[in-house]
């Protein structure tokens, strides 16, 4: 079985003319009906705990993005816009990801994709960026260690934009083996090789940084040589993906050069590794901002995680 998360709330984040908007979800939501879902049961995500949230954005930065949306909203950054409803989707948005925790640890869903906005990886501890007011998969993470005693979580990030707020939520730690595959030179600026984590986390983050131009190849290289033999050697209890589809070659915001049956192979890919390794895969959506080329890649990322289990 696997699910399929949602909620119109994901359409209430009112951001104007910013590419980051609504008519995302509803392209993604056009062809997984016209598809069936592939087989996915459709579920309404649940809003997060409010604990959950703060576990990992603390020191009151979850009421002052209340706070902020109460008040009518605005722009917290050049990026990054609220407008009234905007926290009851982010909260949405992060309890699905939380949600998938649950079904996936507590009761063996083998597959979950949360296709909610607004998008989660560049929020950082203790401020939102890059379009994100909470760290989705982070959310998840750190609620698969606390509440399900899961030893080790793998994420991967392939949003073509480097996921420094999980970075940052996890530098430190060697619970959690962070890999992400970004284009650089490119927003956030952060994603060196270099940065390999600290302490107990040193080697646990793993940046795969590609250049403009990058396409299929360059990614199943990393995938095939990088992504899987760590999965293998890691042995993760969940895999996480920050699913970003903004390196494909449509996309406005990027260089990349991804095709629509490169974000299929990436996911087969990556089951096949997950499956053997017995994690269950929650996807939750990141970039993507040419909406038919999103919607088509979605659609081929499901395909693909789906089409073994």
């Amino acid at each position: 079985m696997g699910l399929y998360f949602r909620h119109d709330l994901s359409l209430e984040h009112e951001t104007g003319a910013h590419p980051e908007n609504a008519e995302r979800i509803c392209a993604i939501e056009r062809r997984m009906r016209a598809e069936n879902f592939h087989g996915l049961e459709v579920r309404e995500a649940p809003a997060a705990p409010e604990a959950a949230v703060e576990a990992v954005h603390p020191g009151g930065y979850r009421a002052e993005i209340e706070r902020l949306a109460d008040a009518g909203g605005g722009a917290i950054d050049a990026d990054t816009v609220l407008s009234p409803r905007s926290y009851e989707a982010a909260m949405h948005a992060a309890g699905a990801t939380f949600e998938a925790v649950d079904r996936a640890l507590g009761d063996g869903v083998g597959f979950s994709f949360c296709a909610l906005r607004p998008p989660g990886h560049h929020a950082e501890p203790d401020r939102p960026m890059g379009f994100c007011l909470f760290n989705n998969v982070a959310i998840g993470a750190t609620h698969a260690l606390d509440a399900h005693g899961a030893e080790r979580v793998l994420i991967l990030d392939w949003d073509v934009h480097h996921g420094n707020g999980t970075q940052a939520v996890f530098y430190d730690s060697s619970a959690v083996l962070l890999i992400g595959i970004h284009q650089m030179p490119l927003y956030p600026g952060s994603g060196l090789a270099a940065e390999r984590g600290v302490g107990e986390g040193e080697g646990y983050t793993v940046n795969l940084p590609v250049a403009a131009g990058s396409g299929g190849e360059v990614y199943r290289e990393l995938i095939e040589g990088e992504v899987e033999p760590r999965i293998c050697e890691f042995e993760p209890d969940l895999i996480l993906v920050s699913a970003g589809y903004d390196a494909h070659r449509a996309d406005p915001l990027a260089g990349c050069e991804l095709d629509t049956e490169d974000f299929g192979w990436m996911a087969s890919a990556v089951g096949v590794a997950a499956a053997a390794a017995g994690a269950p895969v929650i996807c939750s959506l990141e970039g993507g901002y040419a909406p038919e080329a999103l919607a088509e890649s979605v659609s081929a990322t499901v395909r693909g995680f789906t089409a073994g289990r």
